[in-house]
């Protein structure tokens, strides 16, 4: 079974799942392929730019982890007929840019936190409050990241829905991938 068929999800720690694959037609056409798709269809919103192609959940069927599909469809440099096709499911971009300023906020206050708690402790000057909030946000990161994998099996369906668009999108004018 083809690559396109199917998309596996392992267990490993990924919180923006990808995905790659060639297909044997040039990416121009692919690309007019998706906004063609857009037009015919109101399940998904389908942006192009470039060779950048955005599936959105539409906002009446969004909630706050509902996944995006990026794909961007590069054409092979020696063979004009032979594209590569790359997905990258993630989140609405307000979602994931504020989810990575809530981490890099918590490393700050780690790291800051973690540098007091030993100034005090050189200086033999109570450091209690500083060590408590350095080993709560060790907690905030772990809440964080759990966080993240409910928000990702929250939103698996509809990445399964977005993945099936773009797979039953590519086989409506048969292509499939190659090896």
């Amino acid at each position: 079974m083809s690559r396109i068929l199917t998309m596996e999800l392992s267990n490993e720690v990924v919180l923006r799942p990808r995905f790659k694959f060639n297909v044997n037609h040039n990416n121009e056409s692919l690309l007019s392929l998706f906004e063609d798709e857009s037009k015919k269809q109101s399940d998904f919103i389908v942006t192009r730019v470039d060779d950048h192609v955005f599936i959105k959940i539409p906002k009446a069927k969004q909630h706050f982890w509902s996944p995006q599909l990026h794909l961007e469809i590069n054409e092979d440099y020696d063979d004009k007929k032979l594209s590569t096709i790359y997905g990258l499911f993630g989140p609405n971009p307000t979602v994931w840019t504020m989810f990575m300023f809530l981490h890099f906020a918590v490393a700050g206050f780690f790291i800051g936190f973690a540098i007091w708690a030993y100034v005090n402790w050189t200086l033999e000057s109570s450091y209690a409050v500083q060590l408590f909030i350095t080993l709560l946000m060790v907690v905030v990161w772990f809440a964080l990241y759990f966080s993240g994998r409910l928000g990702k099996k929250a939103g698996m369906e509809q990445m399964y829905e977005l993945h099936h668009f773009m797979r039953d999108t590519l086989r409506s004018k048969d292509i499939h991938a190659v090896a």
